[in-house]
């Protein structure tokens, strides 16, 4: 079964802006679709919830987005599982 785990590419979004949010998660995101990846995660902090609001709000929109949430060890992160089509 495959999962999340130290292996699996992170994005850290930590410290940007809402805008600046919006290129890079969506270019991480059409990267590690083309790789195959299925698990990712973005850390974007956990002060305001400002970042984790806006990447939220991002990864429902996204239709390479199978599911997403928090870890349970890291509240400032977000684990995400792509739609990954294994014919590739």
């Amino acid at each position: 079964m495959e999962m999340f785990n130290s292996h699996s590419p992170v994005l850290n979004v930590h410290g940007e802006t809402c805008d600046t949010v919006v290129y890079f998660l969506e270019s991480f995101i059409r990267d590690n679709v083309k790789l195959g990846n299925v698990y990712i995660g973005v850390i974007h902090g956990r002060s305001s919830n400002i970042l984790r609001n806006r990447v939220h709000e991002l990864l429902k929109k996204n239709h390479n987005v199978d599911s997403f949430r928090i870890d349970i060890w890291n509240p400032g992160m977000t684990i995400i599982k792509l739609k990954i089509d294994k014919k590739q």
